[in-house]
């Protein structure tokens, strides 16, 4: 922020594009720096060269000018997409850590609008905890608003986190919101967060509510199956972590490509100990089954999230017995 735009743009052509979204949304964030601040920065990180100016201009047209010749305008373009989504859950960053059950007591008596605003902007692990503690009578109403919301407005979304800030009695430094966007994709990842009962339970409601909906939501969710469709080092790191005896009640009537890609990709140790758990297992009930299935897809996702893994998860990638 202390160069021309032409110089700081040769800098940051040496960073990564996923480094350059950091940068430009400290700048959107920052909007202007008083000199004091800007020369302590710079003799802490031993920079020659400081504008003999009062104060420095950051802010949003401060990023996608940098942006923009750096990388061009498409990709600058691409570029602030992602630093818009960023910036949009950081208003609500105070309740990811909250109690699940305090949040849905904050959220009591709200529109089911302004519920699936918050759900959308929390992490997908948390939202889910929050969605399973909201009554069950508007569960469905707020999952339903996630998958069908549109864009909702910078103003709207400050508004509803200072509200939330102030009656959560919350000291939180106010941001910058961008667009936030709902969609099926955000709710799927909610549910696939879910406890076996809570996904069963609101996918159900959803039939009946909006099958149209519900298929959608049940088309892109992660199942069990789906192991089929990783490559072989992708299984095996998901079976790293997997204890045995679970595998061996998640595999218990599973179809036959299942459990050939999972004992194909087991060590011979642990195939043996399968082989053992599953000779001892007999009949087991469904939901012991479903729960241990639903704790390996949590571990696929995680690792998902994380980029260790890819799941490919279109048709062309199903296997077909």
């Amino acid at each position: 922020m202390n160069l021309d735009q032409a110089a700081a743009a040769r800098v940051m052509q040496q960073f990564s594009e996923a480094e350059s979204e950091e940068i430009a949304a400290e700048i959107v964030a920052l909007k202007r720096v008083d000199r004091q601040q800007a020369e302590a920065a710079l003799v802490e990180f031993h920079e020659l060269a400081v504008r003999q100016q009062a104060r420095v201009s950051g802010g949003r047209s401060a990023a996608i000018g940098l942006l923009e010749a750096s990388f061009g305008t498409e990709r600058a373009a691409g570029v602030m997409s992602r630093v818009a989504s960023s910036l949009a859950g950081r208003a609500f960053e105070f309740l990811d850590t909250a109690d699940p059950a305090q949040v849905a007591l904050l959220l009591d008596g709200e529109l089911s609008q302004t519920m699936a605003t918050v759900l959308a902007h929390l992490r997908a692990d948390q939202a889910s905890r929050v969605l399973a503690a909201l009554k069950p009578e508007i569960r469905t109403d707020v999952a339903h608003c996630i998958a069908t919301m549109g864009s909702v407005s910078p103003e709207v979304a400050r508004t509803v986190a200072d509200t939330l800030r102030s009656r959560a009695g919350s000291v939180v430094k106010t941001k910058d919101q961008q667009d936030a966007i709902g969609g099926v994709q955000p709710l799927v990842d909610i549910i696939n967060r879910s406890s076996v009962a809570n996904e069963r339970a609101l996918l159900d409601e959803l039939d009946q509510r909006d099958p149209d909906l519900a298929a959608e939501v049940r088309s892109r969710m992660l199942t069990f199956a789906d192991i089929v469709k990783l490559e072989p080092r992708d299984v095996q790191q998901v079976l790293r972590g997997i204890d045995v005896s679970m595998l061996a009640i998640a595999m218990k009537g599973s179809p036959e490509a299942t459990r050939d890609v999972i004992r194909a990709n087991l060590s011979e140790r642990n195939l043996e100990v399968l082989d053992e758990e599953s000779s001892v297992l007999g009949s087991i009930r469904l939901s012991r089954v479903e729960e241990a299935r639903a704790e390996i897809v949590r571990a696929i996702r995680d690792l998902e999230a994380e980029g260790t893994i890819t799941v490919h998860r279109s048709d062309e990638d199903e296997y077909v017995e």
